[in-house]
């Protein structure tokens, strides 16, 4: 085992254990947090894993994919991030719903909460990380789920072959794999505001890819199911749309991991999850993790933090989900 590899089952099994509850988690004073809507950054890591761990009975953290390595230059953000030593997973924390969480009923009924983070290393310290935690897919298990009906497929995404993480740290053939992500990207940026043709992407895909959305999304596969349930919806909705920048752009074997905060701006100009425009900028959130097979990408799951895109827009999901649950606002 390399030294990168070495690195990458230390740190991944460090965080399992910490969010487990079993081990701790070595991470610098001061260390910066970013989360998803609603979640509390004040109190780091530990404030996350306890708000967590109050509603979900026996908490566990179960890694689906798992890439580490040094992040790439991007153009659009500061030199410094380059190099930065990162780990990002995607999974689900699962556990017993046994305490309410954002007005989110409990179910006593066990729960898969879907998640993506990344985490900067350095001296053997977390010094940043960022989260994205799909709340609104737990409100879909809790039977509360407050958006239109998704136009993509819900429930749980399909995860990896193997359903497994590889614990081999392989950036060189991760670099194969960043230059078509990277290729793909270039390709979706290339939209004439007119015809999905001018966007020659379909290349860079298997024929029969997964791409795993958000809960407002959904799943679809293949090319025609990707273009009807969330590409030209989101193009309708935000045709000025355009890319913000990378803190993570990580290849790791067959693993692609970009990420941005934002990623995405874009002016909400036409309908979108069912909502009216509002003519109001928004920045999204969003976490890119791709596996690629035979040099194609086969599956890209795809968190964004809906609740932030949605507070921007001016609709507070939280007070539908507490209405359907049965506290619904009584005075004006």
């Amino acid at each position: 085992m390399n030294d990168l590899s070495a690195l990458k089952s230390t740190w991944h099994d460090q965080l399992r254990d910490f969010f487990d509850g079993s081990g701790d988690l070595s991470v610098r004073a001061g260390a910066e947090l970013r989360c998803s809507d609603p979640f509390s950054v004040d109190a780091g890591l530990p404030g996350l894993r306890a708000t967590l761990a109050a509603s979900l009975h026996g908490l566990e953290r179960v890694a689906h994919v798992c890439a580490f390595g040094r992040s790439k230059f991007d153009p659009r953000q500061p030199q410094h991030r380059e190099g930065r030593l990162l780990i990002a997973t995607m999974g689900t924390y699962r556990g017993r719903f046994e305490k309410a969480l954002f007005g989110i009923p409990a179910t006593s009924a066990p729960v898969d909460l879907r998640f993506c983070d990344v985490h900067q290393i350095e001296d053997d310290q977390i010094v940043a990380s960022w989260c994205l935690i799909d709340l609104l897919d737990l409100a879909r298990q809790a039977g509360v789920y407050p958006l239109a009906p998704m136009l993509g497929a819900s429930g749980p995404w399909p995860n990896p072959p193997m359903n497994g993480t590889n614990m081999t740290c392989d950036p060189g053939a991760g670099q194969a794999g960043f230059d078509t992500v990277m290729a793909m990207h270039e390709a979706l940026l290339s939209f004439d505001g007119k015809s999905l043709d001018s966007m020659d992407h379909a290349a860079f895909w298997t024929e029969e890819f997964d791409w795993c959305g958000p809960a407002g999304i959904g799943t679809t596969r293949g090319l025609a199911e990707f273009r009807a349930h969330h590409q030209i919806p989101f193009l309708t909705g935000f045709p000025d749309r355009n890319g913000a920048g990378h803190y993570v752009r990580i290849g790791d074997g067959d693993v692609v991991v970009t990420g941005g905060w934002p990623s995405v701006v874009g002016t909400h100009q036409g309908e979108w999850l069912g909502l009216p425009p509002t003519g109001k900028r928004i920045e999204m959130r969003v976490m890119d993790f791709y596996r690629l097979d035979g040099g194609r990408i086969a599956q890209n799951w795809v968190p964004i933090d809906i609740p932030h895109m949605l507070s921007q827009m001016g609709v507070d999901v939280w007070a539908r989900i507490r209405h359907l649950a049965g506290d619904p606002r009584r005075t004006l």
